[in-house]
């Protein structure tokens, strides 16, 4: 790659980008391939997501929440995630409304009616900006799109697919997901359905999740070209476990890659079996992804009392609505079922939101407004919710082992007592309480836990003494790179990250409304 290309304001990287059929077509893993494989080329890549909408958030080292899909797109292109790589942020509270997270930092809460009303479009000139910067410093920006560029009734407001791209004027491959079936409908659709302008930027289709002989494939192909006048830059084959961090609702993320990379047998004599209570606005539970690295470690999510019977750690992970979430383990049973498990001293851990929930009383007049809340009363804490959130990447000791994590809350806990500290909270016999994510992926300090949680749940449990985390994550994003590498035309690729858009890029009519 020649590296920069020259615009009107001086030295630009360049920029592609990558656009879904529909949600979940596998923008993110793409464009987390291409960066890894770009950079295994030793090009200064970075990706770059306009607006997401996601439960899982990640802290910068500067102190800024980001999507966490592009925190591991950072990681795939082996560059420090910052603010600039997801400008826009958009953490769900309830169907209808959202907290927005501007350049990392929340700035209030907005109706998905007044948003797309007027707010979004505010928002273009900063998203253009953030992406102009990093393509000041970068060779290339790798960007992801979101849902569909082909929605229609969105398209005047839109900052993170077409209007991006307009205003960036940057390439854009369109990634389907035949696994679903259709994928050239929506291949041929998704392009009529854009309008003159919006099509001239579309340069080829990526299809993904391909299971078979590939050559029952390229008739129907050289059809779709000879119908759109674009090829198809290369064929991805269905591989279990290949996401990264997952943006929206309950899916195998990383666990599915480091379970499926871990073959050998349980370390000790026998498994351990970790039960996840999958309450409403979960957010990270890719915390748990750490625990089902560990060869014998069996987690799941539940949503019922009696799926806790056999579990030797229960763990309540965090979410974007406390007092929500308390009220459905109330309702279904599982509150009481966890405070049974701690009366007889098996091990439960609360993470974030799950911390909260295990304390004694919640004032909270911001995230709910229901006021003044019980807790589960299962650890001496109180907490109370603030206005600002805390942003912070802590890092100290547990257990004798050093850790590192991230904290994103408005909750503040006062810790009254407990049997010892555990990170910024506490332990009370056999529960655990702390606000920090990420905490897990700390080796060393993982296997302590799952010691400690062994002992108590009498199980002949051991860990494996040489999982290393990272390492895992590490072969799972060059895996990733390993696709783009392997079953895509880089080359095509490459032309269209250097050069730009191309010329004489029929009109598929339609085109819109």
């Amino acid at each position: 790659m020649n590296g920069r290309l020259k615009a009107a304001g001086g030295a630009v990287g360049g920029g592609l980008l990558v656009a879904g059929t529909t949600s979940d077509a596998g923008k993110s893993v793409v464009t987390a391939g291409i960066c890894r494989w770009l950079a295994r080329q030793g090009v200064r890549v970075a990706p770059f997501k306009a607006q997401n909408m996601s439960l899982n958030s990640f802290v910068t080292r500067e102190g800024a929440e980001i999507g966490r899909a592009q925190a591991m797109q950072a990681a795939a292109a082996r560059v420090e995630p910052t603010a600039l790589m997801n400008p826009v942020l958009l953490k769900p509270g309830s169907d209808r409304s959202s907290q927005v997270v501007l350049l990392g930092k929340p700035v209030g809460e907005l109706s998905a009616r007044g948003y797309h009303a007027g707010r979004q479009e505010q928002l273009l000139g900063t998203v253009t900006d953030c992406l102009a910067e990093l393509r000041r410093t970068y060779d290339a920006v790798i960007c992801e799109g979101a849902g569909s560029p082909a929605e229609i009734n969105l398209r005047r407001t839109d900052i993170v697919n077409m209007g991006l791209a307009r205003a960036a004027r940057i390439p854009v491959v369109v990634v389907g997901d035949i696994d679903r079936g259709g994928v050239f409908a929506s291949f041929f659709g998704t392009t009529a359905l854009l309008s003159k302008e919006d099509q001239a930027l579309v340069a080829g289709y990526l299809v993904n999740k391909f299971r078979g002989d590939v050559t029952l494939l390229e008739p129907g192909l050289a059809m779709l070209r000879g119908l759109t006048g674009r090829q198809t830059l290369g064929v991805l084959p269905f591989a279990h476990g290949l996401g990264i961090d997952e943006e929206d609702g309950l899916r195998v993320s990383l666990r599915g890659a480091v379970r499926e990379s871990v073959v050998a047998p349980p370390h000790g004599a026998e498994v351990l079996r970790v039960a996840v209570c999958a309450v409403p606005l979960m957010s990270n539970f890719t915390d748990v992804d750490a625990l089902a690295a560990e060869p014998g470690v069996v987690v799941r999510f539940v949503d019922r009392a009696e799926e806790l019977a056999d579990a030797d750690l229960v763990v309540l992970p965090g979410t974007r609505g406390t007092v929500r979430a308390l009220e459905w383990l109330r309702a279904r049973g599982l509150a009481d079922a966890i405070a049974r498990r701690a009366a007889e001293g098996r091990p439960v851990l609360g993470i974030c939101g799950g911390f909260q929930m295990l304390g004694e009383l919640i004032e909270d007049e911001v995230e709910s407004k229901a006021g003044t809340v019980e807790g589960l009363g299962l650890l001496p804490v109180r907490v109370r919710f603030a206005a600002e959130k805390t942003l912070a990447r802590p890092a100290g000791e547990a257990l004798g082992e050093p850790v590192e994590g991230y904290e994103i809350h408005h909750g503040v806990a006062e810790v009254t007592g407990g049997d010892e500290e555990f990170l910024d909270g506490c332990r009370a016999g056999s529960v655990w309480g702390t606000h920090w994510h990420g905490s897990l992926e700390s080796d060393g300090f993982r296997r302590a836990l799952l010691r400690r949680v062994a002992a108590d749940a009498g199980r002949a449990f051991v860990p494996a003494p040489d999982t290393c985390f990272a390492a895992l994550r590490e072969e799972q994003l060059d895996r990733l790179g390993d696709l783009i590498e392997e079953h895509a035309d880089t080359a095509a690729l490459l032309r269209l990250i250097e050069e730009g858009v191309p010329d004489g890029l029929p009109f598929v009519p339609p085109g819109a409304p």
